[in-house]
């Protein structure tokens, strides 16, 4: 009985707080439509919410109001979208259809309304958000940085399903809309305005009662909807039908060249928009919307790109450490090491409002990570992102120099010195006399050993690694590494920092290559097997890249790094994990040649031009390497296991007998957002999971019988294959 009342109680309250969540304020004769929803930091779009928002909606349409407006009560945030939660629990196309049908209803409610329905955005404005202010009359927005208007759904690999396919190129014409849909993207209000897509900006603490005083005057002259007018002749040449079916043309096969048909959503929203654009019935058009969405909601594509969505995050709510210790406040750091490195962390830092103060050995490496900062705020500038007010008030927090001045002020010093064990010590010990007791020291490295670089550091507790990858503000994954000796404050710090700085941070034990560069490197390594086994670099980068879906090919990849690097690290590797890390003679080849290092000497496996963009594969390596033509001699299922089937094994080790992380998930997490790896497939070990581990255990065998041990499959995933278990349970 007991179990009874408390359960009809916390359903009285759960009804409750959605009753609170939307609610009207009358303001002589319009209806202010709040949106908080309580308990929640986003307003978002659940079963719940959209039943109240009716019920709301429909008290309007009763009250004798002269015009509608909805606003948000929540900082930064108007409406994030659809609540990813219950879709990710949807298996049927039936239960999607049941849900969006819902959502039709009610978008539909507000278009038929017969008074005028005014969005006032202040904030994210994504999704379904987006969505229902297309059904509005009209749309105001904030010009706050924080306000951002679009429809990220192919990210998820779905598409609009609640009317945006339909009534954004309506607003603001196809070719326009194509461009948020397709790319899942969002515009400031700003771009907005000149889409036609709000019909006005204003200042946030004006923008209530400029919406206000808009309702009254589009009331007063009746309900009206504005639809997409192009400007220009060449504008209206576009949307003759001829010009309109070869633009989609050029965007399907844009799109396809850059997807390689691996996720589909991107295309079938194109599909809906050709159908459905210009059509008179509209109830019909979002019907064939409604289809499309639930053709790509039941794919095991958008089903991986959920999981990975929630994923990332995860990372928000975690604090990198198990216990109840807090994160030190940071409000300025140093970086020690002014290079392009350097240059990348300060511009990460300062662009998050952190003062930043760079330090190396000579004026032309601090000018050097001052300009480099720059140059990346520049291209925002020319991309209309930020203005040179902005431009100049973020550089402002960089100042740079060759001593300490200032280093005793710091919270945080961050080390990207030259790959040095006794360089680094050296300077970590020097640094560290220089600042206050408690503040924090992490390394930058790729490869050297944490803990045994903390015995420089005269307090190595409050020493920790973390490792940016290149380049630094494209890249979102940091390594927070944690030598023996580091405190959970150290790394609480460091991991909110990365948060703060924009980033992805995983907490990995200290140990070769850490955790995604020890799975990497065989990947990397047996790309050179396969060329010294007669394949061609085109068709192993082709097969990496189209058919498995990496974002490049592994020859492309390690000129990216620089071919000296990888042959430096691969070396290392060997050194701490023997047999399973076999270098092939190409690659020691490769070494004896000083100047094929890569792009940045612009011969690598492929020519580069002084732009850094490829001229293709240099045909010279194959006849410098001493090899023949190549062959091509191997299956595309062949060489593609020869090269991520190793990282699973290597994956496996180190999470389950090794501990480098503690769950499947910060693997993935590593892996997609360090390497590239295909988010579709979910991540390596959820793609793992889907492969099943017997086959990749049987075909390692098989491969290891071939091309030797470094293809053995190892103990615990040995166990997964013998017990019918996955990484994921």
């Amino acid at each position: 009985m007991d179990q009874i009342n408390f359960d009809q109680t916390h359903e009285k309250e759960r009804k409750m707080s959605i009753q609170e969540s939307i609610r009207i304020v009358p303001k002589d004769g319009i209806a202010l439509i709040e949106f908080d929803l309580v308990g929640e930091k986003v307003n978002k779009f659940s079963t719940p919410v959209m039943v109240r928002f009716k019920e709301v909606l429909e008290e309007v349409a009763r009250g004798g109001f002269q015009a509608a407006v909805i606003v948000s009560r929540k900082p930064s945030i108007f409406i994030a979208g659809a609540d990813i939660d219950e879709i990710r629990v949807m298996k049927k196309a039936e239960d999607f259809k049941g849900a969006i049908s819902k959502a039709h209803e009610i978008f539909g409610f507000i278009e038929s309304m017969k008074i005028p329905v005014i969005a006032a955005v202040n904030g994210a404005c994504m999704g379904g958000g987006c969505e229902m202010i297309l059904a509005c009359d009209y749309r105001l927005a904030s010009d706050d940085p924080s306000t951002k208007i679009g429809l990220p759904e192919v990210k998820l690999g779905i598409i609009p399903g609640f009317g945006g396919c339909v009534r954004l190129p309506r607003v603001i014409g196809y070719q326009a809309a194509l461009d948020i849909i397709v790319k899942g993207g969002a515009v400031d209000s700003r771009k907005a305005e000149r889409l036609g897509l709000v019909d006005g900006v204003y200042h946030p603490s004006l923008l209530e009662a400029r919406a206000l005083d808009f309702a009254r005057e589009v009331a007063s002259k009746g309900k009206r909807r504005k639809a997409y007018k192009p400007k220009g002749a060449m504008m209206a040449a576009m949307e003759l039908f001829p010009a309109r079916k070869f633009v989609i043309g050029k965007w399907k096969s844009g799109t396809l060249e850059q997807t390689s048909g691996h996720y589909p959503a991107p295309l079938k929203a194109i599909d809906v928009v050709d159908q459905t654009y210009g059509m008179s019935d509209q109830a019909r058009a979002l019907q064939i919307e409604l289809e499309a969405f639930c053709e790509v909601a039941v794919t095991d594509v958008s089903k991986n790109l959920i999981n990975v969505f929630f994923l990332m995050e995860s990372v928000k709510k975690k604090t990198g450490v198990t216990s109840d210790v807090k994160a030190k406040p940071v409000k300025a750091i140093g970086v020690l090491g002014a290079g392009t490195m350097g240059g990348g962390i300060a511009y990460v830092a300062a662009d998050r409002g952190i003062d930043v103060r760079l330090k190396d050995i000579n004026y032309g490496a601090v000018a050097l990570g001052l300009r480099h900062a720059r140059e990346i705020w520049d291209k925002l500038v020319k991309r209309k992102k930020i203005d040179r007010y902005d431009l100049n008030r973020k550089m402002a927090k960089v100042t740079g120099g060759l001593d300490f001045a200032g280093f005793g002020q710091l919270d945080v010093v961050v080390e990207a010195i030259v790959e040095d064990m006794n360089i680094k010590k050296k300077v970590i010990g020097e640094t560290a006399g220089h600042c206050k007791p408690d503040c924090i020291i992490a390394t930058n490295t790729s490869s050297l050993s944490v803990t045994e670089m903390a015995k420089g550091h005269p307090r190595p507790e409050n020493f920790v690694g973390m490792h940016f990858f290149n380049p630094v503000h494209k890249m979102p994954l940091v390594e927070v590494i944690r030598g023996e000796k580091s405190s959970d404050e150290a790394v609480a710090t460091i991991f909110e920092l990365s948060k703060k700085m924009g980033k992805l941070p995983v907490v990995v034990k200290d140990g070769p290559g850490f955790l995604v560069n020890r799975i990497l490197v065989p990947y990397l390594i047996e790309a050179a097997w396969l060329l010294q086994d007669g394949m061609s670099i085109e068709t192993v980068d082709r097969r990496y890249k189209n058919e498995f879906g990496m974002p490049m090919g592994p020859f492309t990849l390690m000129d990216e790094i620089g071919i000296d690097v990888c042959i430096k690290v691969s070396k290392i590797f060997h050194d701490s994990l023997g047999d399973r890390i076999m270098i092939p003679p190409v690659m020691k080849k490769l070494a004896e040649n000083k100047e094929r290092l890569g792009k940045k000497s612009r011969k690598g496996f492929y020519l580069y031009d002084e732009r850094g963009k490829s001229q293709g594969v240099d045909q010279s390596v194959y006849t410098e390497l001493g090899l023949g033509s190549p062959s091509d001699r191997l299956s595309a299922d062949e060489t593609i296991r020869r090269g991520v089937f190793p990282m699973i094994n290597e994956a496996a080790l180190a999470l389950i007998e090794e501990h480098v992380v503690e769950t499947p998930d910060e693997v993935d997490l590593g892996m997609i957002t360090g390497t590239g790896f295909p988010p579709f497939r979910g991540g390596l070990l959820r793609y793992a999971d889907s492969v099943g581990a017997k086959l990749i255990c049987d075909e390692l065998e098989v491969l290891a019988g071939k091309y030797g041990e470094r293809f053995k499959p190892c103990t615990p995933l040995k166990n997964l294959a013998k017990t019918d278990r996955k990484f994921y349970a």
